[in-house]
């Protein structure tokens, strides 16, 4: 087995616990009443905002193995970036939106309660750098990070309705929301009510993505909250609609055994869909699914075409994070961004894919 293919394979390993530090959680080996050990938790939280560091190298190639194919499924890839910072509280990357409609302001959380702000720099098409990161503590409404309260920082997704932010808590099934108009990543969050229904979903496999329907789509005013591993009595994926026109529980059609990450909502009002599951014998691999949101209502089973795969033959990790924007020339873009767990064993990535069907 050679070097590469051997790397691999432990970050297939790595990846298969998602969102904590530890190799053991892969065999579930730690009681799911039980958190890590408190120092764990916050080995690796910033305890004030800080400018940091952040280098990027380039991958030239999304299929390393076939370095002239640029075309996976129904997205065609324009660049990546390996990340890495000296700042030791960088990593862990869980959710990513932009805050510009360019696709170069961004805001992002890491599931240790951090947010992280910056820029992406361009070469034409291909992203170089980020510019100008940023890193502060994740607040309550005191105003202390909120990583001090047991068990609130495994903060797994975000989205954006302007200047209003919501993360999702996925140990205690929380969501938060932060005005941004009111200090930006220094801004206080307050605990938003959500549903019974969420806050009985698994123990580590809750709320996973979050995103806001804006004026002019269906559902225009809900936040549409997805589960990674909450089941209903068919085995189904867990998700709800908070507030807006029909607030209820719906369902999202397992198939593959994979588990959701993130997900993203279109203007053209598909909702994509970030999934990923893990093997042992072939670690982990993702995939992207299109559902219609007009297809969402309280009490239906969604489902739609699946438009992209990739597996450890491919340049990923632990995928965690999607967006999307359009570029000057039109072109739909996704970036996703993985998680590293802050492990040796794995990589922040940032990747770049143009939706071409």
């Amino acid at each position: 087995m050679s070097n590469h293919r051997s790397r691999r394979s432990f970050i297939g390993h790595a990846a298969a616990g998602f969102s904590t530090l530890a190799l053991s959680r892969l065999a579930q080996a730690q009681p799911a009443t039980e958190p890590p050990p408190r120092t764990s938790l916050i080995e690796h939280a910033v305890a004030a905002p800080v400018r940091i560091e952040v280098n990027a190298r380039p991958i030239p190639n999304f299929a390393p193995r076939d370095g002239s194919r640029t075309r996976f499924g129904s997205l065609e890839y324009r660049s990546g970036l390996v990340l890495t910072s000296p700042h030791r509280g960088f990593g862990g990357l869980s959710g990513f939106r932009f805050l510009d409609t360019k696709g170069e302001r961004f805001l992002a959380i890491s599931d240790q309660g951090t947010w992280f702000t910056g820029a992406i720099r361009y070469s034409g098409r291909s992203m170089t750098g980020l510019d100008d990161v940023e890193a502060a503590p994740v607040l309550n409404a005191e105003g202390r990070p909120i990583t001090e309260k047991r068990l609130w920082y495994d903060t797994e997704s975000l989205a954006r309705d302007g200047s209003l932010v919501y993360v999702g808590l996925e140990r205690v099934n929380q969501i938060m929301r932060f005005d941004f108009s009111k200090g930006g990543i220094r801004a206080r969050g307050e605990v938003l009510q959500a549903p019974p229904a969420v806050r009985k979903l698994p123990y580590n496999k809750g709320l996973e993505a979050l995103v806001f329907v804006p004026k002019g789509q269906p559902l225009a005013g809900s936040l549409i909250a997805l589960s990674e591993g909450g089941f209903d009595a068919d085995g189904n994926l867990i998700g709800f609609l908070i507030g807006g026109p029909t607030p209820g529980q719906f369902s999202i059609r397992r198939t593959d055994q994979q588990f959701i990450s993130d997900a993203v909502l279109l203007p053209s009002g598909d909702l994509l869909i970030l999934e990923r599951k893990f093997s042992w014998f072939t670690g982990i691999d993702i995939r992207i699914r299109a559902i219609p949101l007009k297809s969402i209502a309280p009490g239906a089973v969604v489902d739609g075409p699946v438009l992209f795969k990739a597996d450890l033959g491919h340049e990923i990790d632990n995928m965690e994070g999607i967006d999307a924007h359009v570029s000057a020339d039109g072109e739909t873009v996704l970036t996703l961004v993985s998680d590293d767990n802050f492990s040796l064993l794995q990589r922040t990535l940032l990747l770049q894919f143009a939706l071409v069907e």
